[in-house]
């Protein structure tokens, strides 16, 4: 005897639908599956923490690499910390090879999974296995583990992980790209976990002491990641107000986090880490915006540390005098003279704004990935009354239609920014690796903006000469290399329009077939 079995559909969204190739679920369907799966809350305070706007699209998350990255990064530069990854596997592929790519020297842990594993709960017993193996406390202070996209759609709960196995801290987090909009944000969220565990030790009880020992002096801790010398050039700044610069965070060891609570005051170099600031208030800590870059920056930075750290005028006068003439002298004696725009998703593009307005430059257009927050306002309105327009969470495309329009002298952008500026003839720097990786404060980021970005500015001929020479060769339908036998590549307008008429009806079919 047979009988039909009926196929109920069910209306419920999970990670896995969509194509049916979880993470090519796209960002609705992944973030709608989330919240079902019970990660509503996280994702909540994700929303507010990194705000994208009432209406977010297609153009209001930033086209940069993937966010998990940036909580990949904090982890693989402190020291004994572990750091394993769930997440598909060529996710952990992408991941790994970025990470090592920019210097990291030890593993990265993958838990892998399958549709079966994910859905039956195995996934989790997987990972919790994972965890105990490694937590040696002979080896690890802390173990992170970051849900990637498909693991925290599907509701994979690493909250309920132990807090800690052996000795060794337990720091579980949720990195999805469809709730963190940018990598320079992910990394306060891996940043905002620590310091909240870390606050809680503080508060039950002693705590390990610093590896180099305690200031004698009250601290300035400074958020967000800076050029190696930065640290020290602000120490000397801050010394004739009694004062020395703290640990910056994201910390390169657990024990630095204590010290980085232990401060007269929180300097939000990066005004983005949301997550971190809240915990240095909920410590009682005060929160200074800016950073000390450029004459204007630094005077009025000097005197915002001066004022929350409860020292008297005479010694903020005494720091200004002492570095303010030779800032003054490095950006007269090293000017910038050429119109640019510039753009990029570090969180430190308003101070390289500020310091190029300061050195001469012709600044109309500044993008960053980042979002607007209180810490960024200072920044916001001096560059607004200079006449520079401030985009926050700029697309490529706002990116490159502000190049269009100001036509610069040198951009200053993304990878793709630079790649259309220079087919432009227009010379171009990369941000990331040729200008955010140079110190930017006091005297000597004067010195080394100046020397990069006139020997760029200067290379205008050279890119002429160039597109003179090349013309059109390898551009359009031609682009690619052709070996002379076959000859260059014809346009075909005709075959491009028939194509496109066919596309069209197809889909007016596919939705038509939707309708019923």
């Amino acid at each position: 005897m047979s009988a039909t079995i009926p196929i109920v559909p069910v209306k419920v969204p999970t990670a896995l639908e969509g194509d049916g190739m979880g993470c090519h679920s796209g960002g609705e369907a992944m973030l709608a599956a989330a919240r079902t799966a019970g990660k509503s809350e996280v994702l909540e305070q994700y929303a507010k923490d990194y705000p994208r706007g009432a209406k977010t699209g297609p153009h209001d998350q930033p086209q940069s690499m993937c966010p998990a990255f940036g909580s990949l990064r904090v982890g693989l530069r402190m020291r004994r910390t572990a750091t394993i990854l769930s997440g598909s596997a060529c996710c952990v592929y992408g991941l790994t090879f970025t990470s090592h790519f920019y210097g990291a020297r030890r593993s990265v842990g993958y838990v892998p999974f399958n549709s079966e594993t994910l859905v039956t709960g195995k996934l989790f017993e997987d990972i919790r296995e994972a965890v105990y193996r490694q937590a040696d406390p002979a080896l690890h202070d802390a173990i992170v583990i970051i849900n990637l996209c498909v693991p925290t759609a599907s509701g994979v709960p690493l909250q309920i992980l132990p807090r800690e196995i052996n000795g060794v801290r337990i720091i579980g987090i949720d990195v999805p790209g469809f709730g963190v909009p940018t990598h320079a944000e992910a990394k306060d969220v891996l940043a905002g976990a620590m310091l909240r565990y870390a606050r809680a030790e503080v508060l039950a009880g002693p705590v390990q002491a610093p590896r180099t020992g305690r200031s004698d002096k009250p601290t300035i801790t400074l958020l967000g990641e800076m050029f190696p010398a930065d640290p020290v050039i602000i120490g000397m700044m801050l010394e004739p107000m009694g004062l020395a610069a703290g640990p910056v965070v994201p910390t390169r060891e657990w024990r630095e986090l204590y010290a980085a609570l232990d401060c007269a005051a929180l300097a939000a170099i990066h005004p983005f880490y949301t997550a971190s600031i809240r915990e240095f208030e909920a410590a009682g800590r005060a929160v200074i915006g800016s950073a000390p870059v450029g004459l204007h920056g630094t005077a009025a930075w000097l005197q915002s540390v001066g004022a929350a750290a409860n020292v008297g005028q005479a010694q903020i006068d005494a720091a200004k005098n002492r570095i303010l003439p030779a800032i003054q002298g490095a950006l007269a004696r090293l000017p910038i003279r050429g119109r640019i725009t510039l753009s990029g998703y570090e969180g430190s593009e308003l101070l390289v704004a500020r310091l190029l307005v300061e050195s001469g430059a012709d600044l109309r257009y500044v993008g960053t990935a980042c979002p607007r927050t209180v810490w960024s306002d200072a920044d916001r309105e001096w560059l607004e009354s200079k006449g520079v327009h401030v985009q926050f969470r700029a697309s490529l495309e706002q990116d490159l239609e502000a190049m269009a329009e100001w036509q610069p002298d040198l951009a200053i952008g993304t990878t793709p920014v630079v790649q259309a500026a220079k087919e432009l003839s227009i010379p171009a720097l990369y941000f990331t690796n040729l200008i955010s990786a140079r110190p930017l404060m006091g005297p000597a980021g004067a010195g080394s903006l100046a020397a990069v970005i006139n020997a760029a500015i200067g290379n205008k001929a050279r890119f002429e000469q160039m597109k003179a020479f090349f013309g059109d060769t390898g551009t359009a339908h031609a682009a690619g290399v052709w070996e002379g036998g076959q000859g260059v590549p014809r346009d075909r307008p005709e075959f491009k329009a028939e194509t496109r008429r066919r596309l069209q009806k197809l889909l007016k079919k596919i939705k038509a077939e939707e309708m019923i």
